[in-house]
């Protein structure tokens, strides 16, 4: 142990505390963002201002409690209010920062909560002195007068009730009432609490619940005669404060409800820097670069669209996203570093979630926001939800509960989305009607990658880490900081009607939905490069941006990526058979004049075009039949079979592809006013 800390602590806790706490910040990461982020301050304003973190770690730092040194630090640590009787630390899980006097002394601690775990309130404050000097903050520019208010360690609310951390005190002339346990109902039908009342040094308690008549007529007799107080006092006493702590518990239930709105501002740099990003003639190769440079190798297809995906949560339909790979492959890592770039207030993110679960989320806590959950065993029980809320939008749920009256009786759930649905798997067999609603992502698990990503976690360990992790950090928040900037526009796509996509499938119907939300969501990417035009939609003016045909050929390469195939699938000589056959459609829909989806052929008529003997050309054949490459039609009044091509010559060097996609080279210009909506909300 330490004996210079230990002894600093028996001279000065607060000081010596509020210098160690300051030493363990730079160990976290995330106590550093909550700095940078939430405080608005550097890393060497951090430092100068003595900005800590209590990382559990001081206990270790101190000899146990059965050793005396270590008995007289810990009973000094109580006293300062640094550690709890129970022994445990005030501040773990907390930001602190110092509280200073005139003198520029360190009087006491702010605590600010960034783990969930953590007790108490949001802010706690310890110190003897610091109520008197409650605005010498450090931080004071960045906390308005309400903050320092509920910051203070009890909050006066009238004149007779008092409350604290974890209790309430209630005073009636003589009498004292200390009440624990409040916070734990959640009905209005219930108010279970622990109650001691108290009269110079004379004491009774018990655990009642006050609705019951018969509870308090108990507790007001046991009171009376323990307290040797008359019982109509006692009854008096009970009655108002049953009427406070109604009034309360209302008020806290009501709260509850209420989900907790996060609204991030930003100050002039950071806007102007976030609007650089935006406006930024190479958006989308800049945003696989950044997300490169943050330690993601590689995947720059996967990382586009995942980026696209989790945008789209602004849109009326967003995309939803599924990363499929086998363990260890790196899909987690992918769809970090994805949610990494969005705002941290439009991120839900679960390890699982129950059947029900879902339909009791509030509806303002998922709406156009995005909810992430990592592999396939935390969404097995909730699939259906899922489907529903990706497919519809919102979510309907009937149950039965118990009204005001205590009667049984319907309740309705309804929570309203849409949400973007993100989501990471290792299994081959997830629910068919669930995929069919997302962009599935496959991770790249080569040896070359292998190989890259060992070489970023290598470079990890080298000197420049410490420059690296601040790079990461402001390129991160810059891309925060630009998803807040973008607004929910309608998009209108005036080249919709000329689009073209595949239909030989039912399931395409879903997928050319995707293909369309793809192309809106690049242009509501780039919507502070484009002129935002103004409509008159139902006596309701709306502010809609054009999708371009830069737009659609990017969508298009994604799709092909994504949602296509690579002819490395097919042996060579199907392979060779499908290049035939592309001749041969585009020389007979040339010679008579007609599109290429007009062109039928019989086997005959490939085997004199080719010169393919019948059986390999059965074989193979029926290869690019069930590959999809051709369709097949049964010929007029139960006749011989005829055949479509599908396949539009895409792919031949090898590069994955989907047909039916139109060369955005090839639009028409569209009419200059339209009156098709895409609606983005």
């Amino acid at each position: 142990m330490n004996d210079d800390f230990l002894n600093a602590i028996l001279d000065n806790p607060i000081k010596a505390i509020a210098e160690f706490y300051a030493s363990c910040l730079k160990e976290s990461e995330r106590a550093m963002a909550y700095v940078n982020d939430e405080l608005h301050l550097t890393n060497e304003q951090a430092t100068e201002q003595q900005i800590g973190f209590a990382d559990r770690t001081l206990g270790k730092q101190i000899p146990q409690r059965r050793i005396k040194r270590g008995r007289e630090v810990r009973d000094a640590l109580v006293d300062a209010g640094l550690y709890k009787a129970n022994g445990r630390e005030t501040m773990r899980g907390r930001v602190t920062v110092s509280i200073l006097d005139n003198d520029g002394n360190v009087i006491g601690l702010r605590g600010y909560k960034i783990d969930a775990h953590a007790d108490g309130p949001d802010v706690i404050v310890v110190g003897d002195e610091v109520e008197a000097l409650s605005t010498n903050h450090t931080n004071d520019t960045n906390e308005d007068s309400d903050n320092e208010k509920d910051s203070a360690p009890t909050q006066q609310v009238d004149n007779e009730l008092i409350l604290e951390d974890n209790q309430i005190i209630f005073i009636r002339d003589d009498r004292r009432y200390r009440i624990r346990g409040l916070e734990k109902n959640k009905s209005t039908l219930t108010l279970k609490v622990n109650l001691m009342a108290s009269h110079d040094e004379l004491v009774h308690m018990d655990t009642l619940d006050l609705v019951k008549a018969r509870s308090r007529t108990s507790f007001i007799k046991a009171t009376a005669t323990e307290l040797y107080t008359d019982a109509d006092i006692v009854k008096k006493d009970i009655g108002a404060l049953l009427l406070k702590l109604e009034a309360l518990q209302s008020d806290r239930i009501a709260a509850l409800k209420q989900p907790a709105r996060i609204e991030v501002k930003l100050s002039d740099e950071e806007q102007r820097e976030a609007l650089a990003l935006l406006r930024s003639p190479n958006l989308l190769e800049r945003i696989v670069a950044d997300m490169d440079a943050c330690g993601i190798v590689g995947e720059s297809t996967n990382k586009l669209a995942g980026y696209l995906a989790a945008t789209s949560r602004k849109l009326a339909k967003p995309l939803a996203i599924v990363i499929q790979s086998s363990s260890s492959a790196g899909k987690t890592s992918l769809m970090d570093a994805v949610l990494s770039m969005m705002p941290s207030e439009d991120v839900n993110r679960f390890s699982g979630m129950t059947g029900q679960s879902l339909f009791y989320l509030d509806s303002d806590s998922i709406r156009h926001k995005i909810l992430a959950i990592a592999e396939d065993e935390g969404i097995r029980q909730a699939s259906y939800a899922l489907k529903l809320l990706q497919s519809e939008g919102e979510l309907r749920h009937a149950t039965v509960g118990r009204g005001e009256d205590g009667r049984s009786q319907t309740q309705e759930h309804h929570v309203e989305g849409p949400t973007q649905i993100f989501l990471t798997t290792t299994a081959l067999d997830i629910d068919e009607e669930l995929i069919n609603r997302c962009l599935i992502l496959t991770v790249d698990e080569s040896r070359n990658q292998t190989d890259a990503i060992q070489n970023i976690q290598r470079d990890a360990r080298a000197a420049v880490l410490s420059q690296s992790s601040e790079l990461k950090r402001s390129l991160r928040k810059q891309h925060q900081n630009a998803q807040r900037l973008i607004r929910p526009l309608t998009i209108v796509n005036p080249y919709a009607p000329q689009l073209t996509f595949a239909n030989n499938k039912t399931r395409l119907r879903r997928d050319h939905e995707k293909y369309l939300t793809l192309i809106d969501t690049i242009a509501l990417l780039h919507q502070h490069q484009r002129e935002v035009k103004h409509a008159t939609l139902n006596e309701r003016q709306v502010e809609y941006i054009e999708v371009t045909k830069n737009d659609i050929a990017v969508a298009n390469g994604i799709a092909g990526l994504v949602l296509g195939r690579s002819l490395d699938e097919l042996a060579p000589q199907t392979r060779n058979l499908l290049g035939l056959l592309n001749n041969y459609v585009t020389d007979t829909a040339r010679a008579n004049a007609v599109p290429r989806d007009a062109v039928r052929f019989k086997r005959r008529d490939i085997r004199e075009a080719t010169s393919i003997g019948n059986s390999q050309l059965s074989i193979h054949l029926n290869r690019l039949v069930d590959l999809e490459y051709v369709h097949v039609h049964r010929g007029k009044s139960g006749q011989r079979y005829v055949y479509e091509l599908l396949y539009g010559g895409e792919g031949r060097e090898g590069q994955p592809f989907m047909m039916g996609l139109i060369d955005p080279g090839k639009f028409s210009e569209p009419a200059p006013t339209t009156k098709t909506f895409r609606a983005s909300r």
